[in-house]
């Protein structure tokens, strides 16, 4: 018998008046990994993770954190989920160990500060107030925020946004420690390539229900060989070239194009003397293996409309 997810969604659904967020979205998070949420702006993440995190009821379906009800058993599933928000959410004139020191007395069984603030490279930066961190250095004391209560379910909304290279890979590292340590990791990113390297799990929404959800290597296995990824030029002939090619050659975005070709040498020649002809330069070209950010653009081509604003969630930490 498999083990009951950390994060069960089943059929969840989240309306703003007479506008549908999220729409019956279903998808688990399993204790141990790392599960990345992705969609478009819009797309209906936010609106799911307010609702995981207790903070926006739902209006139809269900869900459950570690067994509880977010909404209705809040007060006891915040001792065991850690949040970590995109910005906002710190006081300024306070510095960071103090910080945490504070958020520790929440908890029972907290972390010691001086050790987060290792963890999260920022023990040279204890005593400096938080307005003085640089942007990157505020997301890493986010990060320390939402691991003090020694958390079983983390939230992480764009953990990676404004942190340096050397950011970048602490991040990383911190969060293998936690799905080391059994923690059922949630996170949302626009950088692909961050989603890419550290899921496990990847589920992917667009207007407001799931697209795709499985896990990484299952998502960029889909479709595999049967097209050829490039760019040129904005404005090329589509259907002159997919006449050269015997494919359909799509826009998936300005200067990106698709070939629904199999990515032989043959092609690939046949691609790069139609665009030779024409003295036209070719940028990137990907035949084969692909990257998340592949996968995404052709589940997302439509960009959904954008979700409503809802004011709360941005900069909140209060318990």
């Amino acid at each position: 018998m498999s083990e009951t997810p950390a994060v069960e969604v089943v059929d969840l659904t989240v309306r703003y008046g007479q506008t549908t967020a999220v729409d019956g979205v279903s998808f688990a998070a399993a204790s141990g990994q790392v599960t990345a949420l992705l969609g478009p702006n819009g797309a209906g993440k936010t609106s799911i993770l307010e609702h995981l995190e207790g903070y926006r009821p739902r209006s139809g379906g269900q869900a459950r954190v570690l067994g509880l009800d977010p909404t209705k058993d809040h007060a006891a599933l915040v001792r065991s989920v850690g949040l970590m928000l995109q910005e906002g959410g710190i006081p300024l004139g306070i510095r960071p160990k103090e910080l945490l020191t504070q958020y520790s007395g929440f908890f029972e069984d907290a972390a010691d500060p001086d050790e987060l603030l290792e963890r999260v490279g920022l023990s040279h930066r204890s005593r400096t107030t938080a307005r003085r961190l640089s942007g990157g250095e505020q997301q890493r004391l986010s990060l320390a925020l939402a691991l003090v209560g020694r958390p079983r379910v983390v939230f992480l909304d764009e953990p990676t946004s404004g942190i340096d290279q050397e950011g970048r890979e602490l991040v990383r590292e911190v969060v293998a420690q936690l799905t080391g340590d059994g923690v059922a990791v949630v996170l949302t990113t626009h950088d692909l390539d961050e989603g890419q390297r550290m899921a496990d799990r990847v589920v992917i929404v667009d207007h407001g229900k799931v697209v795709a959800d499985g896990t990484t290597a299952e998502l960029l296995s889909s479709g595999e060989g049967d097209e050829i990824l490039f760019a040129a030029p904005a404005g090329l002939d589509t259907a002159s070239l997919s006449s050269a090619l015997g494919g359909r050659v799509g826009v998936v975005s300005p200067g990106e194009y698709r070939a629904e070709v199999t990515p032989t040498p043959t092609n690939v020649a046949a691609l790069t003397a139609w665009l030779a002809e024409r003295d036209l330069p070719l940028g990137d070209l990907r035949a084969g293996r692909q990257r998340l950010d592949d996968v995404f653009r052709r589940l997302t081509a439509n960009t959904a409309a954008p979700e409503q604003p809802t004011g709360r969630r941005r900069g909140r930490r209060s318990r």
